[in-house]
């Protein structure tokens, strides 16, 4: 008997830190108020002055660029608000696009820009093609599509022939513009019917 008491001795400390440890951890979780979830609200968790993002197709090549003199980031939508934004499209066999505006969200996992404030839009000339100019209050970019489009009110200026129309629609790969509700149409003589028109439609 004498030579089992210490192991009865042992079994009982084991069992008694077994019982004291899930004690004390049962006090602790009720004692210590545990902070609740992080509400996500629309309000900036990341933010950077002057800066460059870079998309790139699969093979590694730059096609799209957004810079700007601030931006922030919304955990909510996961968007991104620029100040002063410049957005560059440089798709290989397309024309180089240049949207601008006071500010941007891109939003949509990158595949939307929004410009507002003075927002512009110019395709730099190409081949035998003028420089087309598109301006609006509001312009939106797909990058992915190389597509800009608005629904208000633009004033598009494709080398010396000029149209305004409320709402634009301009795909950069097909090279077509559409104008709805064009209420001030100007076509220049100077150019040839191809070059004037850049593949455009125009809806009253």
């Amino acid at each position: 008997m004498k030579e089992r008491l210490p192991g009865f001795i042992a079994i009982l400390l084991l069992c008694s830190l077994v019982v004291l440890s899930w004690w004390a951890a049962e006090y602790t979780q009720r004692a210590v108020q545990l902070e609740p979830p992080r509400r996500i609200t629309h309000e900036p968790d990341a933010w950077s002055e002057s800066f460059v993002m870079v998309r790139t197709n699969p093979q590694g090549e730059a096609i799209n660029r957004l810079e700007g003199d601030y931006l922030q980031h919304y955990p909510d939508d996961d968007s991104y608000e620029v100040d002063n934004a410049r957005a560059v499209g440089q798709r290989a066999g397309s024309p180089i696009t240049v949207g601008t505006g006071n500010k941007a969200i891109m939003d949509q996992d990158g595949s939307r820009i929004t410009l507002t404030g003075d927002a512009h839009l110019h395709r730099v000339p190409y081949d035998d093609r003028p420089a087309l100019d598109v301006t609006s209050e509001k312009l939106i970019l797909l990058p992915d599509e190389d597509v800009a489009y608005t629904d208000l009110p633009a004033l598009v200026q494709n080398g010396k022939s000029r149209i305004n129309g409320k709402g634009m629609r301009y795909d950069n790969e097909s090279r077509t513009l559409e104008v709805f509700s064009a209420s001030d149409v100007k076509i220049s003589g100077e150019e040839s019917r191809s070059q004037r028109t850049e593949n455009a439609t125009s809806n009253d």
